[in-house]
């Protein structure tokens, strides 16, 4: 069995657990994956790009694309609209690209309602206490502030098990060959693989015939 198609991964993950640093390790180890560029209303800052860092849009255009269904999710942040755009990830899978969307527990689940087909991982750290660790590390946040991140992390243990697998970063570059392995093996699911078989279904039926 060839494969030609690409995928689509949703990278979740807790506050801290290093998904963001997995995800740019592995665009730089393998040409095949592609992040998703996500489409959104706020101006963009300097050195911002157009397409790649974001589709910068009008409000309006961003609410005729929802009107259109061209969303795979969508959400409204301090007055800005953001939305992951359908059409541009399923071009890049029929590219053959594996496409990577790190997106909260929340918006994975819509993704995955309306394409049954995305691989979905969640990163955790290897216990409780290096959580903490890396979020004090930081420097950057206060007590409240990862108490908050620690009680967000409590309610998303609650949607993991919806999660193809659990990926668990101890050691970046081990973390990140976890990642590869998981999407290259998991591309190969029957549910991921729907084409293949209807054809290969074609051809016995078609094979038989001759007989």
């Amino acid at each position: 069995m060839e494969q030609t198609k690409g995928s689509l991964t949703v990278v979740s993950g807790f506050s801290g657990a290093g998904k963001g640093t997995i995800m740019k390790a592995l665009l730089k180890k393998y040409e095949s994956y592609c992040l998703s560029v996500s489409c959104t209303t706020r101006k963009p800052r300097p050195h911002e790009v157009d397409g790649k860092d974001y589709f910068f849009i009008s409000q309006d255009e961003f609410d005729a694309r929802i009107e259109r269904g061209e969303f795979l999710e969508y959400a409204r942040y301090v007055d800005h609209s953001y939305g992951t755009p359908l059409p541009w990830v399923e071009e890049k899978v029929k590219e053959g690209r594996d496409v990577l969307l790190e997106i909260e527990a929340q918006g994975a689940a819509i993704v995955k309602k309306k394409r049954p087909d995305t691989i979905m991982l969640f990163v955790v750290t290897p216990d409780a206490k290096t959580l903490v660790q890396r979020l004090t590390g930081r420097g950057t946040e206060t007590k409240e502030v990862i108490a908050e991140r620690l009680e967000q992390a409590t309610r998303e243990i609650d949607r993991i098990s919806s999660y193809d697998m659990l990926i668990v970063n101890d050691d970046l570059d081990a973390a990140v060959e976890r990642v590869h392995n998981a999407i290259q093996t998991l591309k190969y699911s029957p549910i991921r693989q729907a084409d293949f078989l209807s054809d290969f279904r074609k051809d016995l039926i078609g094979e038989r015939e001759k007989l």
